[in-house]
């Protein structure tokens, strides 16, 4: 079940990614057609795209980090300095990503913002916590290895 499991998380993460790719290159083509039935969207063309682009690049360094941490797991070493790393990334990416959607509140404000804000907070947080925690686990296990 575990190698099913890491497989299929493995593909979630490979088509995230490019999925995400994708869209974030897309979006002016997205947003002006969007604005045919929704006329703000049309109206705020440049400030939406800018906006929602910004956002995707940042989503994509965020998943970036997340594949290359979960190659880490699959290879058996996940307690490296470099996930320590991309845990301070992912939480400084999720800190920008809640700072841009604060943005769209003069553009677009809807109640869906406000929560993309505080789920991106709580991610950043979570992953500042995390690389602390990361960081103790690492300098144990270096110091088992070298009284080994």
């Amino acid at each position: 079940m575990k190698d099913r499991l890491t497989m299929f998380t493995r593909r979630l993460l490979d088509l995230i990614f490019y999925g995400g790719i994708l869209v974030t290159v897309t979006l002016p083509f997205t947003i002006r057609f969007y604005g045919r039935y929704d006329p703000y969207f049309s109206q705020h063309w440049v400030a939406l795209t800018g906006l929602f682009g910004v956002s995707g690049v940042l989503a994509l360094l965020l998943v970036r980090e997340l594949r290359r941490m979960f190659g880490t797991v699959i290879a058996g070493d996940c307690f490296i300095r470099e996930n320590v790393r991309s845990l301070r990334r992912m939480g400084t990416y999720s800190f920008c990503i809640a700072a841009v959607t604060a943005g769209r509140l003069f553009v677009y404000a809807t109640p869906a913002v406000l929560v993309v804000i505080l789920v991106f907070l709580i991610a950043g947080l979570f992953s500042k916590v995390l690389a602390r925690v990361f960081d103790a686990a690492v300098t144990y296990k270096l110091e088992n290895d070298l009284t080994i």
